[in-house]
């Protein structure tokens, strides 16, 4: 899923589309750390243009509303009770029983880019008794979770243009897309195993700026970025209030296993092999188990082993292994 998504761009100029860029000042709402996605509060996303040659950056309530809803009250009940914060990418076009889903007019008309500079998503750890079981009552640990190496990226979403009765005026409502969770997220979000989709550029740019037939639509809505491109930390609870992702260590947190990162099988990578690192001329690494100390709230102290992979160095800077 994806509830809480950061838009605070604070060091590039330009919000760049291949050639196509919009300077970052001239938009005064790209300020805010994490969106809280059950406010429906106003995020930025990108549209095509009218002349269809560009991209224009505007604001979207997130929490999409179709046309046939005729009051705010009835909107709000209807984002709340069917989560339309997201829309599953497998249902783009048709539901899970065959017929037509409410996503597929928007697919085919109204789809945009939702900019990101990292989303927040929960890691459930289960509490532990007084006799050493597993409880059902889990402790939610937020983590941070960015592309590497990019301040921001782009998902996928669809929007409606609701027109509000009590202000007479159109009101851009946006929902984005989600896709099934890579070997990372699956430990991050280890509830639903659900993550945003995350485009390469070229991705973004026929979503956006193309017109795909729509098996290729879905294909690109389920996307699924490698765990290898993103990097993550865990961060302070308060973020829902603060609105901000304030990094934040866990003592008693076991780190998560990065074993399989350099092995990790996706069925839909659509990511391009000159991003992936060491997919030609992979430098030798080595696999390392260390033993850590760790602790869950009610249990004693316990050692664990931990397994990670450590690949071969590159010069300083020269992330995936290119020149």
């Amino acid at each position: 899923m994806c509830y809480y998504n950061g838009q605070k761009v604070t060091r590039t100029e330009f919000i760049k589309l291949k050639s196509l860029e919009k300077a970052v000042r001239k938009y005064n709402f790209l300020n805010v750390g994490v969106h809280n996605g059950f406010n429906y509060a106003p995020c930025a996303i990108l549209v095509q243009s009218e002349d269809g040659k560009d991209f224009d950056i505007v604001q979207a309530e997130w929490g999409y509303v179709p046309g046939f809803i005729k009051t705010r009250t009835e909107a709000n009940i209807f984002r709340a009770k069917y989560t339309t914060l997201n829309f599953k990418s497998e249902n783009l076009l048709v539901k899970e029983d065959g017929k037509r889903s409410m996503w597929a007019d928007a697919a085919k008309n109204r789809r945009c880019l939702v900019l990101s500079t990292g989303i927040v998503e929960s890691r459930h750890i289960p509490k532990i008794g007084k006799k050493g079981q597993e409880l059902k009552e889990t402790v939610k640990y937020p983590y941070h979770v960015q592309v590497k190496d990019q301040e921001y990226f782009y998902m996928p979403g669809l929007y409606n243009e609701w027109l509000d009765p009590e202000t007479t005026q159109f009101v851009n409502t946006v929902a984005i897309g989600i896709t099934q969770a890579n070997n990372l997220m699956k430990q991050i979000h280890n509830t639903k195993l659900r993550m945003p989709t995350i485009l390469t550029e070229d991705l973004a740019w026929e979503w956006l700026m193309e017109k795909p037939a729509e098996d290729r639509l879905t294909q690109i809505a389920r996307t699924q970025i490698p765990s290898r491109l993103l990097e993550y930390c865990t961060v302070d609870p308060d973020y829902r209030k603060t609105l901000e992702a304030t990094p934040r260590d866990f003592s008693e947190l076991t780190g998560l296993d990065t074993s399989y990162l350099y092995s990790e099988e996706l069925e839909f990578d659509h990511w391009p092999a000159d991003l992936e690192p060491f997919l030609d001329g992979k430098p030798e690494g080595v696999m390392v188990e260390e033993t850590v100390t760790t602790y869950y709230p009610g249990k004693p102290l316990k050692e664990e082993k931990v397994r990670a992979y450590y690949p071969g160095n590159y010069p300083e800077g020269d992330l995936f292994g290119g020149n």
